[in-house]
C-alpha cells in the first residue's frame, strides 16, 4: 500500500495518535515485524517472515575468531548450506564464506588459516576445479562489495537474502551448485520470505545485473 493509504489506515486504527507521530508509529510497527517496507513509498502487512538463517557452531567460531583478532574491520559471513532450503537436489559439499573489505583480506586469511587448513583466498575458476571441488567443506575469503545489503543477527553480520540472490547470478564458480536450480531458488525464496524489492534492485544495479534480475523475475512470473 502507498504511504497515503497507510497513513489513512493508521489514523483509523489509532485515532488517538496525532498526525505528527504517525511516522513514529510506522517505525514502531516495522520494528515489531508487523509492517514491512517493500519498496520506496510502499508498505505491506505481509505475513511472510524475514529470512533468518541458521548460524552453525563452525560459522560462529570463524566469526568470533576474526572479530577477536581484527575487531575494527567490516566483514560478513555466510554458509552455502542455507541454499538447501530452496533446492530440490541437496548439496553435500559446502562453503563457508567470509567477505571482507579488501584492505583487510590478507589479514583475515592469515587469521582463519591459523586454525583451518582448507582456506582459500579469492579462488579463481582453476582453483575451484583443481582443489576446492575435492573437499567436502572449505572456507573462502573474498572481497566484500561496497554497499552490499547486510543484516545483523545475534551480533553477527550476515548478507541479506537480497544480496545472495543477486550474487548467484554473477559468481558462477562460487555458486556452481546453485546454477542448475536458480529457478527453484528464486521461486522458493519469493514464495516463502519477505524480499525488499528496492534493496534487491539497488544491489542488482550496483553489480550491473538489473536486466538479468528483471528477466529472471519475468520468466518465472514472480509478482513483486
Amino acid at each position: 500500500m502507498s504511504v497515503a493509504v497507510l497513513f489513512d489506515f493508521l489514523k483509523a486504527e489509532f485515532p488517538d495518535v496525532a498526525e505528527k507521530t504517525i511516522n513514529w508509529k510506522i517505525n514502531q510497527l516495522k520494528a515489531k515485524g508487523i509492517l514491512t517496507h517493500v519498496s520506496r513509498g510502499t508498505y505491506s502487512f505481509s505475513k511472510k517472515p524475514p529470512f533468518n538463517p541458521d548460524l552453525s557452531p563452525n560459522l560462529r567460531r570463524i566469526h568470533n575468531k576474526v572479530k577477536k583478532d581484527l575487531p575494527f574491520i567490516n566483514f560478513c559471513i555466510w554458509d552455502s548450506r542455507w541454499f538447501n532450503e530452496f533446492m530440490v537436489h541437496q548439496m553435500f559439499k559446502y562453503h563457508m564464506v567470509v567477505e571482507v573489505e579488501k584492505e583487510a583480506i590478507e589479514s583475515v586469511f592469515n587469521v582463519v588459516s591459523g586454525f583451518n587448513k582448507n582456506v582459500f583466498l579469492k579462488p579463481d575458476a582453476e582453483i575451484f576445479r583443481r582443489y576446492i571441488i575435492n573437499h567436502q567443506e572449505v572456507i573462502i575469503i573474498k572481497p566484500l562489495i561496497s554497499e552490499s545489503p547486510l543484516q545483523v543477527i545475534d551480533k553477527i553480520k550476515l548478507p541479506c537474502l537480497e544480496k545472495l540472490l543477486i550474487d548467484c547470478l554473477i559468481d558462477t564458480e562460487l555458486f556452481a551448485a546453485q546454477q542448475d536450480e536458480l529457478d527453484n531458488i528464486y521461486t522458493s525464496v519469493f514464495n516463502k520470505y519477505l524480499v525488499n524489492i528496492n534493496k534487491i534492485r539497488r544491489y542488482a544495479g550496483r553489480r550491473a545485473q538489473l536486466t538479468e534480475f528483471d528477466n529472471k523475475i519475468k520468466s518465472l512470473n514472480i509478482k513483486l
